[in-house]
């Protein structure tokens, strides 16, 4: 099994794809609030996948994103919320 994370965005938004073999699971999105700021509006994973932690990869990728574009996350997304909540080490985005 061949796992891939993509993400698609323009100056507006964007979406982090978790991809299994050619097949997209799960699905994070995002709107930039400015030029320094994403807002995590929503989480998706196939039925079939939760548990698996596919959510909490597309919300670690989300994580890399701002550190490497030095803006900050602010997360609406009740999922996304939970995943900072649990995970200190991604507090420094926020």
């Amino acid at each position: 099994m061949t796992e891939i994370i993509e993400l698609e965005h323009n100056d507006q938004k964007g979406t982090f794809y978790f991809k299994l073999d050619d097949k997209t699971e799960a699905k994070t999105t995002f709107v930039f609030a400015g030029a320094n700021k994403i807002i995590i509006d929503h989480t998706e994973v196939n039925p079939n996948n939760k548990g698996k932690g596919f959510g909490k990869k597309l919300v670690q990728e989300a994580v890399k994103f701002s550190r490497d574009k030095c803006i900050t996350i602010l997360p609406l997304c009740p999922f996304a919320k939970s995943v900072f909540d649990k995970t200190p080490e991604f507090r420094d985005v926020l």
